[in-house]
């Protein structure tokens, strides 16, 4: 994800509700460790090793760090579909949606061989080095790997547990969790075509699309901003504009985790600038370099890019990074990210939604996009 800046407060003429977006995303974090708790202490009943050893440190890994991003956008959705009042459902809405995240991140973290989540080991890692440290038997990577899929496992079964918890208990619950599984089976429909992508070598600008579209743009915002709306008992016309406002924003949002995986700062965005690059993993950005290098002639360009290209030397990456800039694709990208931001705030202001509840959403996108706050409140 990309690195986002904190969220600032809207300006106090246009708060028209005790509870904003961004205090959903700081309120969210008091309703899962309550959560978790609970959980945890059922753990304890079936096992006191598992609990100790996989359950606690996959609660500790929920609640440790992240931008609840998803969480905010559930809530502005809610907002926008005419929600007040009692905020519990949202925010245990909310919760599911972080530790449907935290399965992602940590079968993300096992098939990328990341070594770091959050600012400690990635829990593959973690659990190998205990193997190690025990003088366990067998394959310390093996057994770390395949503790981490059962902590994700585990983590998509509390996520399914609270969103049905959360379904039963409201006027709306069918088409709550009708959403939640439609959301479910596209992050990991996402994974796989990631997967497939980077096997296969592929360098497609359409299949670049569909997997961001898949993994982020729906995930990320246009799902958790469609549960929100539900929660409100949307319909027809507000569904339809905030799933379109949705989809361009997460669109616009993987757009820029991709220009951050090429050139960011780790210092930063709190990871390596040169993962994806070292990977050749199919970005929207690598498919419009390859495309513009073709069209151009640039050998030199295609030689950086081309899928036979294995860049692990900083050498190679580097010409990889300079081909991306070169042939215009970071501007590109860019300029698209712009133009879907602007796209996303036109769909949302046809949801009707009120004036502070527009700045909060053009907040929480330009917070994801990087598009400048000037840029999102012309067109809010």
């Amino acid at each position: 994800m990309p690195g986002l800046p904190p969220m600032a407060a809207p300006p106090a003429e246009l708060v028209d509700n005790p509870l904003t977006a961004i205090d959903a995303a700081n309120a969210v974090g008091t309703v899962l460790e309550r959560v978790l708790d609970e959980r945890l202490r059922h753990s304890r009943t079936v096992d006191a090793v598992f609990a100790l050893e996989l359950a606690d440190r996959l609660a500790t890994l929920a609640v440790r760090g992240g931008k609840r991003v998803r969480t905010a956008f559930a809530h502005c959705g809610w907002r926008a579909a005419g929600g007040s009042g009692d905020t519990t459902a949202v925010l245990r809405t909310g919760a599911a949606l972080e530790l449907l995240q935290a399965c992602a991140l940590v079968h993300d973290d096992v098939m990328d061989g990341s070594a770091q989540r959050r600012g400690a080991p990635a829990l593959h890692v973690h659990f190998a080095r205990v193997h190690r440290a025990r003088g366990m038997h067998g394959r310390a990577e093996s057994f770390g790997t395949s503790a981490a899929v059962l902590a994700g496992d585990l983590a998509l079964a509390w996520a399914d547990d609270l969103l049905t918890e959360t379904a039963l208990g409201t006027p709306h619950g069918s088409r709550l969790h009708e959403e939640w599984r439609a959301m479910r089976t596209e992050m990991v429909a996402g994974q796989y075509r990631d997967l497939h992508a980077q096997a296969a070598r592929s360098s497609g600008v359409d299949e670049a699309l569909t997997i961001a579209t898949l993994k982020s743009a729906l995930y990320t915002v246009a799902r958790p901003l469609t549960l929100g709306a539900l929660l409100a008992g949307a319909d027809g016309p507000v569904l339809d504009a905030l799933r379109a406002a949705g989809r361009c924003a997460g669109l616009a949002f993987q757009l820029r985790d991709d220009l951050l995986g090429a050139f960011g700062d780790p210092a930063l965005t709190g990871k390596p600038a040169d993962d994806d690059l070292r990977s050749r993993k199919l970005t929207y950005l690598l498919a419009v370099a390859v495309r513009l290098a073709d069209a151009a002639g640039d050998h030199r360009a295609a030689t950086a890019l081309a899928p036979e290209t294995d860049p692990k030397s900083g050498k190679a990456v580097r010409q990889v990074r300079s081909a991306l800039q070169r042939t215009g694709a970071r501007d590109l990208v860019e300029a698209k990210i712009e133009e879907l931001t602007g796209m996303s705030l036109a769909h949302f202001e046809r949801a009707g939604a009120r004036p502070a509840v527009r700045h909060e959403f053009a907040a929480l996108v330009s917070r994801a996009t990087g598009v400048a706050r000037r840029r999102t409140e012309e067109v809010a």
